[in-house]
C-alpha cells in the first residue's frame, strides 16, 4: 500500500469540473467577490452595492472597531445616567471641552446618536451574514458529498494498493467503513465519496448568532437596568421605592413600576480584621444579617450578605458594599429637653475607620432666651483612639476598640429651609456662628461613650450615648443577564467547535485493472492543510487494507520498466506488511 502527504500539485490547464466540485461548499464563509463599485444604474445598484459592502465581514470588524472606541469616552468622561454631580465637577474643571463634549453626546455616550448608529449597523451586519449562511448550511446538511474527481493523486492525502477483491466489494467495504466512522457517505458508479465536520460550519453560525444575542441582551440591560444605594442603620429597614434610595441610576426606557415589592431590615453587622502581623487591620470577613420579605405582604425570611455573595430576590440582586460607625448623639436643650438623639453616620476616609460626619439638629432647639434656633456640629470619629498626646485624632485599628467622638459645636441656621440639597456628612457654616469657648476660640471637645459636653453659656447639653454600626448596600436590577451569559457561553462553545473541529472529504475507487487485478485509491481533502488529514487517512486506510489486502505479486511483465514499477509498488507493500 502506497500512501503519500503532500501539498496540492499545481492546477492543469484546463480546470477539471470534478476537481471543482470536490472542494466546493466546504465553508458557509461569504465570498467576497463582488465587484468594488455600485452593480447597475440607479437607486437599486446603489442599495445592491451598500448592502453587500454592509454585511461583508471586513465591514462587520470595522464596526466593531468603531463600537470598542467609542466606548473609550464613556469610561474616561462622566456619564450623566451614572452621576450627574461628576459631570457636573467635570464640567468645571473642563470648561474649555464642555461645548464640544455636548456637541458630540459625550456625557450621554452610550444613548448618543452616533453610538446607536454604529451599534445597529454592527446589529444589521452580523444579520445580514449569518441568513444566507444559515441558508446555505442547510442546503449542505440536506445535500450529499461530491463524487470523486477524476485525479484522485492530487490531493493534498493520497494512498493506493491493489487487491484480489472485486471494485463492488471493496466499496460496500469502504461505505461500511467510513460510516462507522460517522461520515456521510454517497455510493457513485466507481467510487464511495463520504464527509465529515459539519459541526465545524454549525459552530461559526452559533458564535456568529451568539453575538446577536449578547447584543441584544447588552441593549435590553442599559434600556431597563436600574441601581441604587441605600446606607442602613442596624436595626433598621428599607423599602424598594424610589424614596427610599440615596442615589438611584437608571436607563432610559426604566419606569419606576419595574422595582420589584420587598423590603429588609439590617439585623446584625460583623466584622474581623488581622489583629497582629504586618497585614494588621486588614479585613478578613464581613457579613450583613438580614430579615426580608418579598412583596407588600411577604413572610419574613432570615438571609446573610457577603461580599461578592448577594441576595437575589425577585431579579434584584443586593449587594454589600461598605460598611462603618453611627455615633449615637444627644441633644438637650438649655431647659433640659431632650430634642435630639439619633445614631448619626460617619463615612470612613482611611483603612482604620477613621470617620467624619456632621450632626444636624434643624427642629425643636430654643436658646436661653427663648429664640429659635438651629445647631450643627463637625464630627471626627475614631473606633481605635492612640490616646491623649498620643499623635492626631486618627484611629489606630478599624474595631471598636478605644472609641472616642470629637465634636466643633455652631448655631444659627443650617440652609435646610432653603430648599437646596445638602451633602449629609457635611456642615454649611455659611450662617452658623461659632460656640465660644473661654479662650474666645471654637468650642470643641472629645467625649468617650457615656460622657457629656456643656454648651458655653449654659446652651445645653450634648451627650455621646454609644456607637451604631451601618452598612452601605447596592441593589441592582440587570434585565437580560441570564440572556447575555448564555449568549457568551455560546460564542464560546461556538467559537472552539470552528477552531477545532475540521471540515473533511474522502473519497474511495475501485476498479479493475487491465490484470483483472482491483486498484484501490484514497484521497483526502479539507478546508485548510492540516496533519490530522493525512494522519485519519492513513488510519482509514489501513482499516480498509484489513478487509481488502493486497494482491500477490504479479508476474514481471516483458517490459523492463514495466517490471521495474510493479515491483516496486509489491516491494512498497510488503515493507509495509513486515
Amino acid at each position: 500500500m502506497s500512501t503519500t502527504d503532500k501539498a496540492p500539485a499545481e492546477a492543469p490547464h484546463e480546470s477539471d469540473p470534478t476537481d471543482e466540485a470536490a472542494g466546493a461548499q466546504l465553508s458557509t464563509a461569504p465570498v467576497e467577490d463582488g465587484p468594488a463599485a455600485p452593480v447597475g444604474i440607479g437607486v437599486i445598484g446603489w442599495a445592491r452595492w451598500f448592502w453587500r459592502q454592509l454585511t461583508s465581514m471586513r465591514v462587520a470588524l470595522i464596526l466593531l472597531f468603531l463600537l470598542s472606541l467609542g466606548s473609550i469616552p464613556g469610561s474616561l468622561i462622566p456619564q450623566t445616567q451614572v452621576d450627574a454631580m461628576k459631570v457636573a465637577d467635570w464640567k468645571k474643571t473642563h470648561e474649555f471641552w464642555v461645548p464640544t463634549a455636548e456637541k458630540l453626546q459625550l456625557f450621554d455616550v452610550y444613548s448618543s446618536v452616533w453610538f446607536s448608529a454604529i451599534y445597529i449597523l454592527l446589529f444589521v451586519s452580523l444579520i445580514g451574514c449569518i441568513v444566507p449562511r444559515t441558508w446555505q448550511f442547510v442546503g449542505q446538511l440536506t445535500g450529499r458529498p461530491p463524487g470523486a474527481p477524476r485525479r484522485l493523486d492530487r490531493l493534498p492525502a493520497y494512498a493506493t494498493w491493489r487487491t484480489q477483491k472485486s471494485p463492488d466489494e471493496v466499496l460496500a467495504s469502504a461505505k461500511d467503513l467510513l460510516g462507522g466512522r460517522r461520515f456521510r457517505t454517497e455510493a457513485g458508479g466507481n467510487s464511495v465519496a463520504a464527509e465529515k465536520g459539519y459541526l465545524r460550519e454549525a459552530g461559526n453560525l452559533i458564535f456568529h448568532i451568539a453575538l446577536i444575542v449578547m447584543l441584544v441582551a447588552f441593549a435590553a440591560g442599559q434600556l431597563f437596568k436600574s441601581e441604587g444605594g441605600k446606607l442602613v442603620l442596624r436595626g433598621k429597614g428599607f423599602s424598594n421605592t424610589l424614596t427610599q434610595y440615596d442615589d438611584f441610576k437608571y436607563g432610559s426606557l426604566f419606569s419606576s413600576d419595574d422595582l420589584e415589592p420587598f423590603s429588609f431590615t439590617l439585623d446584625k453587622f460583623d466584622a474581623t480584621y488581622e489583629k497582629t502581623g504586618p497585614q494588621k487591620g486588614t479585613a478578613r470577613d464581613f457579613k450583613a444579617y438580614v430579615t426580608y420579605s418579598e412583596g407588600a405582604e411577604g413572610a419574613p425570611h432570615k438571609a446573610e450578605i457577603e461580599v461578592n455573595k448577594p441576595l437575589e430576590i425577585d431579579g434584584s440582586k443586593i449587594f454589600l458594599l461598605g460598611h462603618g460607625y453611627a455615633p449615637v448623639i444627644s441633644v438637650t436643650d438649655p431647659a433640659g429637653k431632650v430634642i435630639y438623639k439619633d445614631a448619626v453616620p460617619m463615612l470612613p476616609f482611611d483603612a482604620n475607620l477613621s470617620s467624619s460626619g456632621a450632626v444636624k439638629v434643624p427642629d425643636g432647639y430654643r436658646n436661653k432666651n427663648g429664640d429659635k434656633e438651629q445647631l450643627g456640629f463637625n464630627a471626627m470619629f475614631v473606633p481605635t483612639f492612640a490616646g491623649e498626646g498620643k499623635g492626631t485624632m486618627l484611629s489606630q485599628f478599624p474595631a471598636l476598640d478605644f472609641p472616642v467622638l470629637a465634636l466643633s459645636a455652631y448655631h444659627g441656621s443650617l440652609g435646610v429651609d432653603s430648599g437646596l440639597p445638602q451633602n449629609v456628612y457635611q456642615l454649611n457654616t455659611s450662617k452658623l456662628q461659632e460656640f465660644k469657648d473661654a479662650d474666645g476660640q471654637l468650642f470643641k471637645k472629645r467625649l468617650l461613650p457615656g460622657e457629656s459636653m456643656e454648651l458655653p453659656g449654659g446652651e445645653g447639653t450634648v451627650r455621646f450615648e454609644g456607637v451604631e454600626r451601618w452598612a452601605t448596600f447596592s441593589v441592582t436590577r440587570q434585565p437580560a443577564s441570564g440572556l447575555a451569559l448564555a449568549g457568551a457561553m455560546a460564542a464560546i462553545g461556538g467559537l472552539a467547535a470552528s477552531l477545532f473541529i475540521q471540515r473533511r472529504r474522502v473519497w474511495v475507487r475501485a476498479v479493475r485493472g487491465e490484470d483483472g487485478v482491483t486498484v484501490v485509491e484514497m484521497a483526502g481533502l479539507g478546508r485548510s492543510e492540516s496533519a490530522k488529514l493525512p494522519e485519519e487517512l492513513s488510519a482509514l486506510s489501513a482499516a480498509l487494507f484489513e478487509r481488502a489486502p493486497s494482491a500477490p505479486a504479479a508476474a514481471p511483465p516483458a517490459d523492463a520498466e514495466s517490471a521495474g514499477s510493479a515491483s516496486s509498488v509489491d516491494e512498497a507493500h510488503e515493507g509495509e506488511r513486515a
